[in-house]
């Protein structure tokens, strides 16, 4: 019924930027919150930014005045502005949103399969 997909990840100098996308498609009714995990290797996956539905954004202590989450809701579609890229960037990035199918069930949690993102020195 609903499909993330993920886009714009690549392999880049350190110091570069990158703008990843992701857009669900598929029978939406409606998207609440959405986000941006990451996963680099032998580590945990970790919440990087996420964005409600009113457009109100958080970021953790890692990426804070470097990346910079938004949302367009005419196309269903989470980016991530992504700055100053260091190696320790380096991670599969995956989209995650709260989607509502139907206008009288709650949201479920839908995940992308993921963009690799690779910074060198």
């Amino acid at each position: 019924q609903v499909q993330l997909v993920e886009s714009g990840g690549g392999l880049v100098q350190a110091g570069s930027s990158l703008r990843l996308s992701c857009a669900a498609s598929g029978r939406v009714y409606g998207i609440t919150a959405m986000g941006w995990y990451r996963q680099a290797p032998g580590k945990q996956r970790e919440l990087v930014a996420t964005i409600t539905a009113d457009s109100i954004t958080g970021y953790s202590d890692s990426v804070k005045g470097r990346f910079t989450i938004s949302r367009d809701n005419a196309k269903n579609t989470v980016y991530l502005q992504i700055n100053s890229l260091k190696p320790e960037d380096t991670a599969v990035y995956l989209c995650n949103a709260q989607i509502k199918t139907t206008p009288w069930r709650s949201a479920n949690d839908y995940w992308g399969q993921g963009t690799q993102v690779t910074v060198s020195s």
